[in-house]
């Protein structure tokens, strides 16, 4: 069942992105031929005063269908078009995305009474580095490692990634911005209420949930996936993670499932998969603006760069060297989007 609710939130995120340029082009005049979600073959389709409309079998894509051929001469097409309605278009669809990730966030966050903090509310008893040089009650934690905390939510993956028992810390203390340089902090046995219990030894304040507070909140964890995605990718330039650590549509739906299954309840699970799709979200939104060929961010640069060149060598590249740099890019992304799907398949069936 979880299946089929993350195949379903995945084709949205898709069906958004692409509803993103179609809305972009129909609302600038520029005519679109079709609209498809998912890939061949035809389920269904209805033919609208000029735009097919298709659902197709396989739901892990989808295209707007524009006029863009570049020596067309209708002046509806996308290429007759003046550059910033061109970029417009071209980045509505990560727009659309991140939109609709900033939407589940805040619906998800809707049902949320409180939220915890990043200040110190309470410090356990035995907590070896409590004090004027060390942490104290009131004091909020701002960075870990050079990373800024929001909420608690960011306290257990910050020290998780610095995987050591001491770290960078900056807190604020009485108005004041104190830096603890290599302050010792790991998780510990103490006893609370006659229980061994791990912990780090001080727990953080209650923020009641309001409007403001609610909208505070979903802004910071639209923020944090955004900056996972650059954590998540620095780490595989460096080193840290590898090409076999990336996912791809069928480990994506995989690890929806798995989510739900997890799940305490199917409420839960709802919520959790909405979470996770909005994160998805996210990380289609940014991918697609990369500066890469053949995705939207490298076709929004090649307009700024043909911008640029007639601006000072009053001349135009022409379109079709730009046109094979793209099918050389696409060429080379799909192979790279093969070995991402055979890898999850593997992964899936070495895991079972």
């Amino acid at each position: 069942m979880y299946i089929i609710v993350a195949i379903i939130a995945f084709s949205l995120l898709i069906a958004v992105h692409e509803l993103g340029h179609f809305t972009a082009a129909k609302l600038l005049g520029v005519k679109v031929r079709e609209f498809a979600i998912g890939m061949r073959p035809k389920i269904l389709k209805k033919k609208g005063k000029e735009t097919l409309y298709s659902l197709r079998l396989f739901p892990f894509g989808g295209f707007c269908a524009m006029d863009e051929d570049v020596e067309s001469e209708d002046p509806r097409s996308f290429f007759a078009q003046k550059r910033w309605r061109r970029v417009i278009i071209l980045a509505a669809g990560g727009v659309a995305n991140l939109v609709a990730a900033f939407i589940i966030i805040v619906i998800i966050v809707a049902q949320m009474s409180g939220f915890a903090g990043t200040q110190i509310d309470e410090i356990v008893d035995g907590f070896p580095n409590e004090g004027e040089h060390g942490l104290m009650v009131g004091d909020t934690i701002i960075s870990i490692n050079g990373e800024r905390l929001y909420y608690l939510d960011d306290f257990p993956l910050f020290m998780e990634l610095a995987n050591s028992d001491k770290v960078d810390l900056v807190i604020w203390r009485g108005g004041d911005r104190i830096k603890l340089n290599n302050f010792p902090l790991e998780r510990r046995e103490y006893v609370i209420n006659g229980e061994n219990v791990l912990r780090y030894g001080f727990t953080f304040n209650h923020i009641e949930a309001n409007i403001v507070e609610s909208l505070k909140y979903s802004g910071y964890t639209a923020i944090n996936f955004i900056r996972l995605i650059r954590i998540s990718l620095a780490q595989l330039f460096s080193g840290n993670a590898g090409v076999q650590d990336l996912a791809g549509p069928v480990a994506i739906v995989d690890v929806m499932n798995d989510i739900g299954r997890t799940s305490s309840s199917f409420g839960a699970a709802l919520t959790n998969i909405a979470r996770f799709t909005a994160l998805i979200g996210v990380n289609i939104a940014l991918f697609n603006l990369l500066p890469i060929p053949a995705m939207d961010g490298g076709r929004i640069l090649f307009v700024i760069i043909n911008w640029v060149i007639e601006k000072l060598m009053r001349r135009k590249i022409n379109p079709k060297y730009e046109g094979y740099i793209h099918a050389g890019a696409l060429f080379l992304l799909m192979g790279f989007m093969i070995f991402i799907l055979i890898n999850d398949v593997l992964r899936i069936i070495s895991r079972n």
